[in-house]
């Protein structure tokens, strides 16, 4: 492919991202005439939703969603050493250790590559039913295949893991001593080289934002948003596993599990999504009542999504018709002639392998609060 035609196929791949960001949802429109959002009450009236402001955290009102695609100014953030300013010119992407090819790549080499997109939505690894499932968003990425860089460097044998560093750093007291730490994350060769993986610098048809880490940031479908390192600088790759903080100390699980038939308190990195559902919206006009929802997993095709009214039998809520395999996945249920009074609402997704989201009591003990995905009952008076 020549440079012209790899030119024309970039511009056709952006207003492609530009249209799909401009699309409405079906599920999720903004309230039509006379139609007005029911209160949760389970929400308490001194919670708030914080607006984007630099170097804090954003979490959206979930029960404002109006469209498919989240516009960048309202996807969640969340950094842990700031949000350092870098020169997309000065800017260069290092590919270093065991590889037969160290690189340096610019912006406009990565760009003059070819390109691919996809829709993919996430969730930060602390998300939580006390943000009400805020950190979350869902975008069209565009940028160059991961293991498509990764073959280039040709990756020797023996090699264990690919550690991503962003250009974000801090310094950190350990054992007694400052050092500077920039903020990374690592996978497994076998993790890194999925043909979705993707680093991107462009989102929603525009360049790669600042607060969502430019000109170049990690995007690795199906996974928590923490493993998306932003502000990529260096790409690693090492035969040793990599223990920084942000694998070996935070985002690590503590969850009491059977081991071989013994029970044991047990760590693990926050990686792959778990199988979740939340009710975030419920809407009424002219006496029509509507149920809405979102679904994240780790791309796992569904089976169903399921509603629950009080004591009632679960019922099959429809799916939308814009969900794909990384995407979020939203969901409607029609809720016909609710009684007056008060009602407890929750949902429940279930996968093709029979995995069905799990209720709090089903969850295993745990002292970390990442990873909350049990089921959520919300509650609405009628």
């Amino acid at each position: 492919m020549n440079q012209e035609e790899k030119s024309r196929r970039r511009m056709l791949q952006g207003s492609m991202l530009a249209a799909g960001a401009a699309v409405g949802g079906w599920v999720f429109p903004a309230l039509a005439q006379g139609e007005r959002l029911v209160p949760f009450t389970d929400v308490p009236d001194t919670f708030q939703y914080r607006p984007v402001q630099p170097n804090t955290t954003h979490w959206q009102d979930t029960r404002e969603i109006s469209n498919f695609i989240t516009p960048n100014d309202d996807f969640y953030l969340v950094q842990h050493y700031g949000q350092p300013e870098v020169d997309n010119d000065s800017w260069h992407l290092k590919v270093t250790g065991m590889v037969d090819n160290e690189m340096e790549l610019s912006l406009a080499d990565l760009m003059s590559d070819e390109t691919i997109e996809q829709v993919v939505g996430f969730e930060c690894g602390g998300n939580s039913q006390r943000l009400f499932h805020g950190l979350i968003g869902n975008a069209h990425w565009q940028g160059v295949p991961l293991a498509r860089i990764l073959e280039q460097a040709d990756i020797q044998s023996g090699a264990k893991e690919v550690v991503f560093f962003g250009a974000d750093t801090s310094t950190e007291e350990i054992r007694g001593r400052e050092v500077e730490k920039a903020f990374a994350r690592s996978l497994s060769i076998l993790d890194a080289m999925r043909p979705e993986n993707l680093l991107a610098f462009a989102m929603n048809g525009r360049p790669l934002p600042h607060y969502h880490g430019k000109p170049l940031r990690l995007i690795v479908p199906g996974w928590y948003g923490v493993a998306n390192v932003k502000w990529l600088t260096q790409i690693h790759v090492q035969n040793t596993r990599y223990m920084g903080r942000f694998m070996g100390r935070d985002y690590v699980t503590l969850k009491r599990e059977e081991v071989g038939g013994v029970e044991r308190w047990v760590e693990n990195s926050v990686t792959t999504m778990n199988l979740k559902s939340s009710i975030v919206r419920v809407t009424e006009n002219a006496g029509e009542y509507k149920v809405m929802g979102f679904v994240l997993n780790d791309g796992t095709p569904l089976q169903s999504v399921e509603v629950k009214v009080d004591d009632g039998s679960w019922q099959l809520a429809e799916l939308d018709s814009q969900n794909t395999r990384y995407s979020w996945k939203l969901f409607t249920f029609n809720w016909d002639n609710p009684s007056p009074g008060e009602h407890t609402l929750v949902s429940r997704v279930t996968d093709v392998n029979g995995n069905v989201q799990a209720t709090p009591e089903e969850l295993p003990e745990k002292v970390s609060y990442w990873e909350d995905f049990g089921q959520f009952p919300r509650t609405v008076s009628i």
